[in-house]
């Protein structure tokens, strides 16, 4: 798979992901627990649900306030604007692919290298979250 591929492969991943999920945005509750010394920890969405409540739950959080803050902080809008950036990386990439057939046209290993390591390279940052979102390492 190309870089462009893999970009927009997880970028189609994680917009159908956030499509998918409850509301926009998020929020972390305690929900004290009679008999415990901590509460349970629940990630709210302010989302209308079909019978008309405001508010649902859409993750049990009884780990911790960390992990229900972080779960709350990546809600769907979050996971939209991460599936535009990773779509606007695979364009740049695009472009500097179409660059380098310009510029590089009788130079093969300079077009390699450009694309490889130089200007035209594609986010290595990008890559790494979309390969993240797609279980892929490489």
């Amino acid at each position: 798979m190309t870089p462009s591929e893999e970009l927009r492969a997880a970028a189609e991943r994680l917009r159908e992901l956030a499509e998918a999920a409850h509301g926009s945005p998020w929020a972390a509750v305690a929900i004290p627990r009679p008999g415990y010394d901590l509460p349970a920890w629940w990630v709210e969405s302010n989302h209308q649900d079909l019978d008309g409540s405001t508010s649902a739950t859409v993750a049990d959080c009884p780990w911790g306030e960390a992990d229900a803050r972080y779960i709350a902080a990546m809600h769907p809008g979050v996971g939209k604007a991460l599936a535009a950036w990773l779509e606007a990386a695979a364009r740049d990439y695009e472009a500097g692919v179409t660059a380098a057939d310009d510029v590089f046209r009788d130079d093969p290993a300079g077009r390699d290298r450009f694309l490889a390591t130089g200007p035209g390279a594609p986010s290595p940052h990008a890559l790494t979250v979309a390969r993240q979102i797609l279980g892929s390492t490489s």
